[in-house]
C-alpha cells in the first residue's frame, strides 16, 4: 500500500471514530457515510475499516494503555482527536500485523500535526514511546 493510501485510511479511521465519540453515530455507520460521500480507493478504505473495527475491538485493552502511558490525563479528558489518533496508532502496534511500530508512530505524529493542537504531536510521540518502550520489554 502506497503512503498515501495509508495515510488516508487513518484519516478516514480518525475521523469515524471521532464522530463516533462524539455524537450518538456508531463508527462504522460513519465510516461508510463518508467513503459513500468521498469514495476512496480500495486501499485506503479497507484500511479505514480495518483500523475501525480494530479499535473498536479492542477498545477497552487500548484505553487501558493509554491510562497506563499518560495516567496524568484521564482518557475522557484528552482530546477527541489525540485520544482517537491515540488509539488507531495502539491497535496498529499492539494488535495490527501489518505496520511497523515506527511508521505507526510516525504517522501518528503527523494526523496530530494536522489535526490536533498546538501540542499534540509532542504528546502522541511521548505517549507511543512509551507504549513502544513498554512493548519490548514485555
Amino acid at each position: 500500500m502506497a503512503a498515501r493510501e495509508g495515510r488516508r485510511g487513518r484519516v478516514l479511521a480518525m475521523q469515524a471514530l471521532y464522530e463516533a465519540d462524539t455524537s450518538r453515530h456508531l463508527a462504522e455507520e460513519a465510516l461508510d457515510r463518508a467513503m459513500a460521500e468521498h469514495p476512496e480507493p480500495e486501499p485506503a478504505a479497507g484500511l479505514a475499516r480495518r483500523l475501525v473495527r480494530g479499535v473498536l475491538a479492542h477498545q477497552e485493552v487500548i484505553d487501558g494503555v493509554i491510562a497506563e502511558v499518560a495516567p496524568r490525563f484521564p482518557i475522557d479528558e484528552l482530546a477527541v482527536v489525540d485520544r482517537n489518533i491515540l488509539r488507531i496508532a495502539i491497535y496498529e502496534m499492539r494488535f495490527g500485523d501489518e505496520t511497523p511500530v515506527r511508521v505507526a508512530i510516525n504517522e501518528a505524529v503527523e494526523l496530530a500535526k494536522t489535526y490536533g493542537g498546538e501540542s499534540s504531536p509532542r504528546f502522541v510521540n511521548g505517549a507511543l514511546g512509551a507504549v513502544a518502550s513498554r512493548s519490548t520489554q514485555l
